[in-house]
């Protein structure tokens, strides 16, 4: 059974002979019901005060959780973020590494391809250079004989333009005599046409 203040203030007694003073009493159970109140009252309000408190508590118990959960969330996306770009990481470095592979291979046969371009020109500047001197001698050889058979109208003529000199020099009577008409041969004019031949193919190689 609860006991209020007031039924502590109003609790009254009976009376017996010899007994307690009653004013005294009702003093002493008002005060006693005053104190009471008082407890009573700050109960009331550390209780009030605790379900605040609980209350707080229970707010950031919910806050706390959805923290953790929201760090336990974002740790995931972190890591599985950090796992996506580590293999994507991979497969850039990769790639690169395919690409870099196929061009150096490119570059080299490139490389191969032009060292062999160059030594076949070589090859084919060679025997060009042999054909052409082959060539070359060739008609020398048959300009010789073809000298030796029958003279060239250049030597003719110069034959003419060396008899003419020498008779104009005779008849002013300057100088000495000068070669004469047979002096000068088919193998003069031939060994000069030669020398001017291989002067030809030595600019032009």
């Amino acid at each position: 059974m609860k006991i209020a203040p007031i039924d502590i203030a109003h609790k009254t007694f009976a009376r017996k002979m010899m007994g307690l003073d009653g004013d005294e009493v009702m003093d002493f159970l008002r005060s006693v019901a005053d104190e009471y109140e008082s407890v009573v009252r700050e109960r009331n309000s550390l209780r009030e005060t605790l379900r605040e408190k609980e209350l707080t508590i229970s707010d950031f118990r919910e806050r706390d959780d959805l923290l953790k959960n929201t760090i336990t969330t974002a740790t995931k996306m972190s890591e599985k973020l950090q796992a996506d770009a580590d293999r994507e990481a991979r497969l850039i470095i990769n790639d690169a590494n395919q690409k870099a592979e196929m061009i150096v291979r490119d570059a080299r046969d490139s490389l191969k391809r032009i060292y062999q371009e160059i030594n076949d020109l070589k090859r084919l500047r060679m025997q060009f250079e042999n054909n052409l001197k082959a060539i070359i001698q060739s008609h020398l050889t048959m300009l010789d004989q073809a000298q030796k058979i029958m003279p060239s109208p250049v030597i003719e003529s110069q034959l003419g333009e060396v008899e003419m000199k020498e008779t104009r020099k005779a008849e002013a009577g300057q100088g000495q005599a000068g070669p004469t008409s047979s002096e000068v041969t088919g193998s003069d004019s031939a060994q000069v046409i030669r020398s001017r031949i291989s002067e030809a193919i030595s600019k032009s190689l």
